[in-house]
Order: C-alpha cells, then structure tokens, then sequence
C-alpha cells in the first residue's frame, strides 16, 4: 500500500514538472497557431498516440459509464483549456496563474459534497491552501500591481472549479476497474469531440505548411504526446491511488515549476518574491498532505 502510495506522489509529481514547463512550447506555437488550433492538434495526438500504446477497445457498461467518460471529456479536455485560453484573452497571465490555482479548494469542497466517503479535510489542508496561495501570488505577481478585470478573472474561475469537477469525475472513473491508458483515452475522444464547434468560432485555418517547421513539429510533438497522452495518464493515475484531493494539491507546483524553467531557459531573472513565493507554495504542499490532517473515513 505505501509502494502504491509512493508511486501516486511520484506520478503526481512528474506531471506537474511536465505541466509546468509546457508554457514554452506553447508561447513558441502562439506564433503560428490559434489557442483553440493547438488544443486540438495536441490532443487529438495524444489520442492517437494512446491508441498505439494499447489499441485495445473500451466496452463501457451501460450508459452511465459511457456519459462519466462524456462529463470528464467535456471537463478536463474541452472547457478547461478553451476557459483558460479566453480567460487569457481579457486579463492577465497573472491573474490567471493564481485563480486557477485555487482549483485544488474546490476539489476539497466539492469531494466533502459529493465523494464524502472519501476523506475528511482537517485545518491542515486550508491552512496549506492559505499558505501556498500566497506563494502563488508572489509568484505570479512578483512585484506588480493586481489589475482586476471581471470578465477575465470569472473565466479562470470558472475553469478552476471545471478542473475540480473533472478531478471527481476522474476519481469516479478511477473505480470502474478498467486500465488508465483506455479510460484516458475515452476522455480525450470524448474532449476532441466537444472541442470541434469551438475550432469555427476561432480564427482556424488550414495551414498545414506550418507543419514544415521544425520547431512546430517538436513543440507540438511535446504537448501531444507528453504533456497531454503521457501526463494525462500519470495524472489518472494519481487520482486512482491518492484520491482527487491529495492529488490536486500537486497544482500548487505548477508556477513554481514554471519560474525555474524561466530562469534555466528563458534566463528570466528570479527576484526575492519569486523565491519567497517558491518556498511558501512548497510548504503549501507539504501542509496540505501531512500537516494536522483530518481521519481518512
């Protein structure tokens, strides 16, 4: 059990230093690609992708199952990226950065809602949401002023609460008893689906000379198959040895994940706030996981 534990937090953990890196490949394909386009193009590789690992077919038990495959798909894939990448569009990367992470507060409440036999939440895990939501600001902000734009900012909360919803639905998913690699895939199929309308209210074009570039080819290859086939199982994974709570915490990394790459790749510079900020979302982390928790049920 504590091997399968132990396997969950490492798995957790690899995706977010994964995730926290993908803004580069993104900013990179920005220049040629619509938002939407890239969500697309990157998913429907992971898609691909997954089927070559396990080409095997997923026969879900009734109808049930099939609209929990449906419900994570329009969730996790369609409208939390499509939420986030227009919530871009009206205010700021910072704004955004620290709104989404509240997302692992809303997996606690909505899982004490609705999952109640799962865990019980001591002082513990919001005093660690308190403390590595500071970070995050400090992170985030590091130095700025905050600009609030409500039309923006809604949108990054909406798509915060989105990925809690598609965290549950996960943890659901996670005990029907079939392999990660096919549940996944039947999510994406499900978030390719629902993300099609979408491509013809963007800007999309055919373009397929921009594939000719190698830098679009390898950063989209990056998104395809490892922050989206490859991260989306490790993450499943978590979600089904960890439950979606402890898992989601792990989201508290992301922006400290992506000022070190910053720095390493970017050679942004790290300023005083970034580095406290880095500190306090680390114990964040570790509070809400080990600190005063409350009696697993």
């Amino acid at each position: 059990m504590e091997n399968s534990k132990s396997a969950g937090h490492l798995a957790a953990l690899f995706t977010v230093l994964i995730w926290g890196t993908t803004f580069i490949s993104t900013k990179v394909l920005l220049t040629d690609f619509q938002p939407a386009e890239i969500l697309f193009f990157r998913f429907v590789l992971g898609f691909l992708a997954l089927f070559l690992a396990c080409p095997r077919r997923l026969k879900a038990r009734g109808c049930r199952q099939e609209l929990l495959f449906a419900a994570a798909g329009l969730c996790g894939i369609c409208l939390y990226y499509l939420l986030e990448n227009i919530a871009l569009t009206y205010t700021m990367a910072s704004n955004v950065g620290v709104i989404i992470s509240v997302a692992p507060f809303f997996t606690a409440i909505l899982s004490q809602l609705f999952r109640k036999s799962e865990e019980r939440l001591g002082a513990g895990f919001f005093i660690g949401f308190l403390v590595a939501m500071a970070g995050v600001v400090l992170i985030s902000f590091n130095g700025t002023r905050l600009q609030l734009n409500p039309m923006g900012d809604f949108l990054a909360l909406l798509a915060a609460f989105v990925w809690a919803c598609y965290s549950l639905l996960t943890k659901e998913i996670g005990g029907l008893g079939y392999p990660v690699i096919l549940t996944t895939r039947r999510t994406f199929f499900y978030g390719i689906l629902f993300m099609i309308p979408a491509l013809f209210l963007f800007d999309v074009r055919p373009g397929l000379e921009r594939f000719a570039q190698a830098g679009n080819v390898l950063n989209i290859l990056y998104l395809g198959l490892g922050a989206s086939a490859l991260c989306f199982v490790t993450w499943n994974m978590a979600v089904k040895v960890l439950g979606a709570v402890r898992t989601s915490v792990y989201i508290y990394m992301v922006p400290v994940i992506t000022v070190v790459t910053s720095s390493l790749v970017l050679k942004e510079p790290v300023t005083w706030a970034s580095a406290a900020g880095t500190v306090l979302a680390v114990a964040g982390l570790f509070w809400s996981e080990y600190g005063g928790k409350g009696k697993r049920a």
